[in-house]
Order: structure tokens, then C-alpha cells, then sequence
């Protein structure tokens, strides 16, 4: 299992370690590139064209403003992708949400909140524990985890 995150900019990278981290913490092979849509289209489409000759099985694409790279991407490959949307410092992030999920019938990009890179990691992971037991199971022990986290801290404000 091996996981693409590709993001627009260097700018990105607070939320595409976001996206790393939980994939370390699955144990699931990550790559993290700088691969502007608008700026390096060439490279952009070469990426996209060579993810499965690569080994890739997901990608993570996160930008921001005119966000085009995870369409971009998605229309290059037949791979699932996760559009993460990136605050701009002009729409607050709206701008980047629309351009990632207004994609036409036929091009999907899953999208996740604006600078959702945790939440696209465990995306990814449920995504790729179709065909892994392990990882079915590993995500199964967070999600526990998350509702005993919920119930401890529903019980100390409660006494408030």
C-alpha cells in the first residue's frame, strides 16, 4: 500500500504532514511531492500518468485557491484521489473547497474539509483496508479509541 500526497505548494506542508503522520501511525508507505497544476502542468501529468507504474494505490491532493490539482490528477488516472482543500488568504478557503469538489460527472475527487489533511489520511487508510485485515483492524482500535476519548471527556465535564 503506498499513498501520494502531492501538494500545490510548499505552503501545504502543515496539512500534508497532517495527512503523513496518521499514515505513519498505520503503517502505510507514504511519497510527499510539490506538484503545481498550474505551474508545472508537464510534470503534473507525468505524476499522474506513471502513479500505478509507481506502485501507487491512493493520492492526497492538497491546494489552495484555484484548486485544480486533485481534478487535475484524477482525470489522469483511474486511482482514488482525496482532494484536501487549502485556506487561502483571500476566500479563507472557500474559494479551494469549491474548486476541489465541483468536479464534472465522471472525474470523482473525494474531498475533505478545508485543510483537512487528518482527516484525508484516515480516508485513505479506510479506503485501502478493503483488502487489508490488518489495517481493517488497526482503524477498528482508533475508532475505540475515539469513542473512549469522548465518553472520559463527557464524564470529567459533566461534573462541572
Amino acid at each position: 500500500m503506498k499513498v501520494a500526497i502531492v501538494m500545490g505548494s510548499k505552503s501545504d506542508i502543515k496539512i500534508a504532514m497532517e495527512a503523513k503522520e496518521v499514515l505513519d501511525s498505520f503503517g502505510i508507505e507514504n511519497e510527499m511531492r510539490v506538484i503545481s497544476a498550474h505551474r508545472t502542468p508537464r510534470i503534473a501529468i507525468e505524476f499522474a500518468e506513471r502513479l500505478e507504474e509507481n506502485g501507487f494505490d491512493l493520492v492526497i491532493a492538497i491546494a489552495g485557491k484555484a484548486a485544480h490539482l486533485a481534478g487535475v490528477l484524477a482525470s489522469l488516472t483511474i486511482l482514488p484521489v482525496i482532494g484536501v482543500p487549502a485556506k487561502s488568504s483571500t476566500l479563507d478557503g472557500i474559494d479551494s473547497l469549491l474548486s476541489t469538489v465541483q468536479m464534472p460527472k465522471g472525474i470523482p475527487v473525494a474531498t475533505v474539509a478545508i485543510d483537512g489533511g487528518y482527516n484525508a489520511g484516515i480516508l485513505s487508510a479506510e479506503i485501502l483496508s478493503i483488502r487489508d485485515n490488518d489495517l481493517r483492524n488497526k482503524l477498528k482500535s482508533h475508532k475505540e479509541k475515539l469513542k473512549l476519548e469522548t465518553i472520559k471527556n463527557d464524564e470529567e465535564i459533566s461534573k462541572l
